[in-house]
């Protein structure tokens, strides 16, 4: 079992660790006060890694080097000049559309949403994914980075639009360990992509998600779908899970395929986390949709499938009681390597850990600031 576990939160970056006795301790906090939105634990060196929001003072991103005390402070990816074309309009939504689209984002980073380490066959390689949808590659682990200009050069990008933020972001990137030129990337709004060669091509790959929010007609665009959240099961990366805006969807031939799944109470939310050996296991934490996200009727709960979304288990114990509104980021649930223990934490700042499975949860502390996103690492 994973014993660290990294909490990034709206006022610094926590670090526990696990007491062999079921329990964590809570160590000093790192950037104390400050806006800490993405953490990254990299196996391959034993480096850390914390992005951080500052508002007016930009995006600023840190590595801790193992075996060191302090935090330096790495290069942001940086967007080249926006073309005049692209300032005031938008483009066509595929090279056939004929309606345009909405006018873009500036051309500038607003934040890291996603950060990645490249495959164990590659050192030094970090994938970023940011807000307004640009996907980002360091070789040289943080010090420099390079926009992958054959997705944000598609067509398709300039259809993309926000979903939890005004403009379209990269939430979830994930690198096949069969094979590290093999990546898949979830962006909101705009469906989920994949490369095969290392970033020089893409794929749209979301065929069979449905955007209940979209007129009949463009339902099943897959350029305009929601996944608030896509994961890939490490022992078989065929099979994928997304919290989607509108639906669970699952996928069992590398996302060549999606099939929708409706679950009780609620198929809304935002995070899910798959089991690294089961490809049918995955959690989630249901919630209401669209206006007033919160728990359903005020119950918070964890539900888990365990036969690839057929049946769902609901899970209460040791969460508090309702009427309890706390809400879970799409980055604030986890699992580790074994399958069995999970973390989570949310938006009122209460972190809990489960040691079997997600069928009993215990806090850990109910005061932390709001949770952005749990690692284990």
């Amino acid at each position: 079992m994973s014993d660290r576990l990294l909490v990034a939160t709206r006022k610094g970056l926590f670090v526990l660790q696990a007491d062999g006795k079921g329990g964590w301790t809570l160590g000093e906090p790192h950037f104390i006060g400050e806006p800490v939105n993405m953490v990254l634990a990299d196996r391959r060196d034993g480096s850390l890694y914390a992005a951080l929001n500052l508002g007016h003072f930009g995006v600023k991103l840190h590595r801790r080097r193992a075996g060191m005390d302090d935090w330096e402070e790495c290069a942001v990816p940086v967007y080249p000049p926006q073309p005049a074309d692209e300032q005031t309009a938008g483009g066509a939504n595929d090279a056939s559309a004929t309606a345009p689209s909405p006018p873009s984002p500036p051309w500038s980073l607003q934040q890291i949403w996603s950060l990645e380490t490249g495959g164990g066959d590659e050192p030094g390689v970090l994938w970023a994914g940011t807000i307004p949808g640009g996907l980002f590659r360091s070789d040289d682990g943080g010090d420099t980075w390079v926009l992958n200009r054959a997705l944000w050069d598609r067509p398709e990008r300039r259809g993309w639009f926000g979903g939890g933020y005004d403009a379209p972001g990269i939430h979830s990137v994930m690198v096949d360990p069969r094979d590290s030129r093999h990546v898949t990337i979830g962006v909101s709004c705009g469906g989920v992509w994949q490369t095969s060669d290392g970033g020089a091509t893409w794929q749209l790959t979301a065929d069979g998600m449905e955007a209940d929010y979209m007129p009949p007609e463009q339902r099943g665009d897959a350029n305009t779908q929601d996944p608030h959240r896509v994961v890939q099961c490490a022992a078989n990366p065929d099979v994928l899970w997304t919290q989607h805006h509108c639906a669970i969807f699952r996928s069992t031939d590398g996302a060549m395929q999606w099939h929708r799944i409706e679950a009780q109470p609620s198929s809304f939310g935002f995070a899910v986390a798959v089991h690294p050996h089961e490809p049918d296991t995955a959690w989630f934490v249901p919630a209401v949709k669209d206006q007033c996200r919160i728990p359903v009727d005020g119950q918070f709960i964890v539900t888990r499938t365990r036969d690839g979304g057929r049946t769902f288990e609901r899970f209460s114990a040791g969460l508090p009681s309702a009427p309890a509104y706390d809400l879970v980021y799409r980055h604030g649930l986890a699992v580790d390597d074994s399958g069995t223990r999970l973390a989570m934490g949310s938006t009122t700042g209460a972190l809990w850990a489960s040691e079997n499975g997600g069928e009993n949860w215990h806090l850990i502390s109910a005061h932390l600031p709001p949770i952005y996103c749990v690692r284990f690492g």
